[in-house]
């Protein structure tokens, strides 16, 4: 039996940009890089441009690009 996934049900594709993000493939929520939580799109506030990835909120912003330095070193 088929299901269809509705757009509550599904996580959105999003391109981020230097204060905005454009929605690629409609839906409910984006996953965040550093905590796996989801975020509703219309809580979104948190990305980096440069990695292409949604943050819940500041403090999950700062411990991924904390991960990323140390990563680097």
């Amino acid at each position: 039996m088929l299901t269809s996934i509705s757009e509550s049900d599904r996580q959105a594709s999003v391109r981020y940009f230097d204060g905005h993000y454009e929605t690629l493939v409609s839906g409910a929520y984006v996953v965040c890089a550093a905590t796996d939580r989801k975020i509703p799109i219309e809580a979104l506030r948190y990305w980096s441009v440069d990695l292409q990835e949604a943050y819940y909120d500041a403090a999950a912003s700062q411990a991924r690009m904390a991960k990323r330095v140390q990563e680097q070193t």
